[in-house]
């Protein structure tokens, strides 16, 4: 039970009490039993300092400990195949989903997944993650991965059809995606919103490889053949991941 629904039962417990007086013996008897048992159960709450002992504890004994040569060779520098976008949505972790190990994938994880079109002054940050994956270590792959039940993109699908602007952080960042909830609208306009939102999420990944073409560092990569984009989906309701490449998009997905 619930800290809150303990203390809820003695308070009920209490009124009982002034009102029924003959009842005092057995519900003074009770009271005290909900309250042992709050103070020894209900206060066994999450102990972040322990998580983070425990998780540390059994990367290092079986993890760590256990691959002397990689960790070794990852002391001296890294040098990842590839850059990965991912939403932050803590159930879509890309190192649990496509079992990257230590060394093999530079990260960058944000709302929705999206990666916004360049722009040195308002997305400086996702440009600097971008610039040093592909110029200095010289990724040979970027992958952006949708997700199944986005929060983000039933955001962007919900927002106002009037252009007002925001200061919300999430209605402003989740606009980037604005091109794909478009041609969505247009090409699935008689699915139910459901079927839209999930269609959105699969085609804001598009928009995201359509903006990664914008950055210099990345077409110049791309004709010179040293860099591949490629889009992914994973669908953690069904247990499912779709990966296409920048060349054929979704009408060819591999089915994983």
């Amino acid at each position: 039970m619930a800290k809150g629904s303990y203390e809820k039962a003695i308070v009920s417990l209490q009124n009982l009490l002034s009102e029924k007086e003959e009842l005092e013996p057995v519900v003074a008897e009770r009271i005290d039993e909900i309250t042992a048992e709050l103070q020894t159960t209900g206060c066994k709450s999450f102990d972040p300092v322990q998580r983070i002992k425990t998780g540390f504890y059994y990367f290092k004994t079986e993890i760590y400990d256990k691959n002397p040569e990689l960790f070794d060779k990852l002391k001296k520098g890294q040098e990842p195949k590839f850059l990965v976008f991912a939403c932050s949505d803590s159930r879509v972790s890309p190192s649990h989903v496509l079992n990257f190990q230590p060394g093999e994938a530079f990260m960058a994880r944000n709302i929705t997944n999206m990666v916004p079109p360049y722009d040195k002054t308002k997305y400086s940050g996702v440009g600097a993650i971008i610039e040093y994956a592909v110029v200095h270590l010289k990724v040979e792959n970027i992958l952006v991965i949708g997700h199944s039940a986005c929060g983000g993109i039933k955001a962007l699908m919900e927002l106002p059809e009037d252009g007002s602007e925001s200061t919300d952080f999430i209605e402003d960042w989740v606009k980037i995606g604005l091109p794909a909830k478009a041609k969505v609208l247009a090409e699935h306009g008689d699915k139910t919103f459901e079927e839209q939102v999930k269609c959105c999420e699969k085609e804001a990944v598009n928009v995201s490889l359509a903006n990664l073409l914008t950055y210099p560092f990345v077409s110049d990569a791309l004709v010179n053949k040293t860099l591949a984009l490629k889009g992914g989906y994973y669908d953690f309701i069904k247990g499912r991941f779709e990966l296409w490449g920048l060349n054929f998009g979704l009408s060819h997905p591999c089915y994983i």
